[in-house]
């Protein structure tokens, strides 16, 4: 279908493409889901190492019958999310693609690519730094008299959240980059408005981690970090605009 015909499209029209983009994007979703199962407990092995080195390494216990099932297929689906977002954002390029430019639409796949590798840093990010001293932190808060004894579905739910939402903030630079070349963003607005963007931090921060101020506390550090990368991101843009 030419960018002509896609154009004038109805609303109806539109819906339905959007409903085909969605479609794919789930099937994407079960398969990617369904090849991490096959691998699933060499996954769950690498997502238990963590607490493995730790000074005062926990018992994880499954307290509900179905409980090691539920994790497995969880796992497998979160990793399918993970496996499928190239499928996802690229669903997404080609349902807004028809509204953009020629050359908006010749940065679509570096940007699909370097979002998928910033989603992968903030993953390695979180797993090998956030991790690590969020559970060291947390299990040498014991006593002599309690053991470290915890659920294996909160333990992957915390590892999950960190892990996922870690992924998320490393997308800031790519999240900018679009705004600054989309004209909303300026280098001179983000230095005026640094310190609001630090309490935003802080707020988000704390949405998308475990109720807990270390973890806020890691999870807002490499963001503050980000955001001052960003500033230079949109540098960039508005200086090749």
């Amino acid at each position: 279908m030419s960018d002509n015909v896609t154009s004038q499209m109805s609303f109806l029209e539109h819906l339905e493409e959007l409903r085909w983009r969605l479609i794919k994007s789930i099937i994407a979703i079960l398969f990617g889901g369904s090849f991490c199962f096959l691998f699933i407990d060499d996954i769950l092995q690498s997502l238990i190492a963590p607490i493995r080195n730790l000074s005062n390494p926990p018992d994880l216990q499954v307290l509900k019958v179905q409980g090691m099932f539920m994790i497995k297929w969880g796992v497998a689906l979160l990793g399918g999310i993970v496996v499928a977002i190239p499928v996802l954002t690229y669903q997404i390029a080609k349902f807004i693609g028809p509204g953009l430019y020629k050359d908006e639409k010749k940065v679509m796949v570096p940007l699909v690519f370097f979002s998928y590798m910033a989603f992968l840093a903030g993953i390695v990010f979180a797993y090998y730094v956030l991790i690590p001293y969020s559970l060291e932190f947390f299990t040498s808060m014991g006593m002599m008299e309690v053991k470290n004894n915890f659920s294996i579905n909160y333990y992957f739910s915390f590892i999950a959240m960190l892990l996922l939402g870690s992924g998320v903030i490393f997308e800031l630079p790519i999240v900018v980059f679009i705004l600054s070349a989309i004209g909303l963003l300026t280098p001179a607005f983000m230095r005026h408005y640094r310190r609001h963007a630090i309490v935003v931090i802080l707020v988000l921060s704390a949405f998308i981690t475990p109720p807990d101020p270390i973890s806020l506390v890691f999870i807002s550090i490499p963001l503050a970090f980000l955001y001052e990368i960003s500033i230079g991101v949109s540098w960039m843009v508005n200086r090749s605009k």
